[in-house]
């Protein structure tokens, strides 16, 4: 006999714990309370049927706690020590991940976290390995409850492009292009292509006499390196003149020689790089689009490819390569892409153009 099915209710905040109270709730089954101080809530828990529910690093008193444990419910304690919230219930921001720059990049959360990551990489901590999974649990959790109405489009491209050079003029217009036809861009976080991604879709709203003064501002520091804070605080100052949607991206702290681009709205950060990938790809099913770039870049081609290569014809997500001549005889990526489409259905899913405004036609 099969079993009714209890529907979920996420609980991320006190005030949404309060929403559901206020509405008459009297049992906390199917409730997915995610990282919330509730310790001055024990007699509203009290008064509520525990059986079935699930609580994730919140705070709770002991004998709301024990009411829970003892009722069916289950608990999963706050993990000490630890730089970030692992039970979080939303995505992260730049003013979050940057937040003490002004004490030095290595004040801040996303430092923080970096050197965390690679101390009990070292160690090889299984508690630390628990802790970033269920970190990253939690990140795809929230990135999953992101807004679906409009179509994701991947950017993908090298991140050692300068502020200043044209290449990220080229990749800002198309990050610009791309979110003022209605398309959320989609990169993957870091500096380079993604940050310009990112930047040119935050400036959607305004004209090309704003676009110059933010890549003027931008010049000044044009690399990460040597001072990440100074890139960021750079980009900060340019995201504050110039406030809009930068899309999503989705960064990774195994890449932490690379931080992440202070332009997209929303940041999904994991420590895992291959989930990450997946994700980042699996959701761009508006279309992908891939500047010139190295090694990360003809990953991320490949691994999207595979998917195509395999699928049907209503499974097919175009692929862009920008750059005939980088992707034909710099990296020549381009040939065996052919190869691998001849008498497939991937044939038309895969092109090479020369021009953003040739990418962007594509996949508008």
């Amino acid at each position: 006999m099969t079993q009714p099915s209890i529907p979920h209710v996420d609980i991320e905040s006190l005030a949404r714990f309060d929403e559901i109270l206020a509405a008459g709730a009297t049992s906390m089954a199917g409730w997915r309370v995610q990282s919330v101080d509730l310790s001055g809530r024990t007699a509203a828990l009290l008064g509520l049927a525990p059986t079935g529910s699930l609580f994730l690093g919140c705070t709770l008193a002991e004998p709301a706690a024990a009411w829970i444990r003892d009722g069916g419910g289950l608990i999963f304690p706050t993990i000490p020590e630890l730089p970030f919230d692992p039970y979080r219930g939303s995505l992260y921001d730049a003013e979050e991940l940057y937040a003490g720059l002004d004490a030095g990049y290595d004040a801040t959360p996303d430092a923080q976290i970096y050197a965390w990551s690679r101390q009990h990489d070292e160690k090889g901590d299984t508690g630390r390995t628990l802790a970033a999974a269920l970190h990253d649990h939690s990140i795809a959790d929230a990135l999953h409850e992101l807004p679906d109405g409009r179509p994701w489009i991947g950017v993908m491209g090298g991140h050692g492009i300068q502020r200043g050079n044209p290449t990220y003029r080229a990749a800002v217009e198309l990050g610009r292009s791309l979110a003022r036809n209605g398309l959320t861009v989609a990169t993957g976080g870091g500096p380079g292509a993604m940050e310009a991604a990112n930047l040119g879709a935050t400036l959607a709203a305004y004209d090309a006499a704003a676009v110059d003064t933010a890549l003027t501002a931008l010049a000044a520091v044009p690399s990460f390196r040597p001072s990440i804070g100074a890139w960021a605080a750079a980009g900060l100052a340019v995201r504050r003149e110039f406030p809009g949607d930068g899309g999503v991206s989705i960064p990774t702290w195994f890449y932490g020689h690379e931080p992440p681009n202070v332009f997209a709205s929303s940041i999904a950060k994991y420590f895992s790089n291959a989930q990450r990938e997946d994700v980042l790809l699996g959701r761009a099913r508006g279309g992908i689009i891939y500047l010139p770039g190295a090694a990360g870049t003809v990953q991320e081609i490949f691994q999207a490819v595979t998917p195509n290569y395999y699928g049907d014809v209503a499974t097919q997500v175009p692929m862009i390569l920008v750059g005939v001549e980088y992707w034909s005889v710099t990296l020549p990526v381009w040939p065996l892409l052919q190869t691998l489409a001849a008498n497939r259905p991937m044939a038309a899913s895969v092109r090479l153009v020369d021009t953003i405004e040739e990418a962007a036609r594509l996949v508008s």
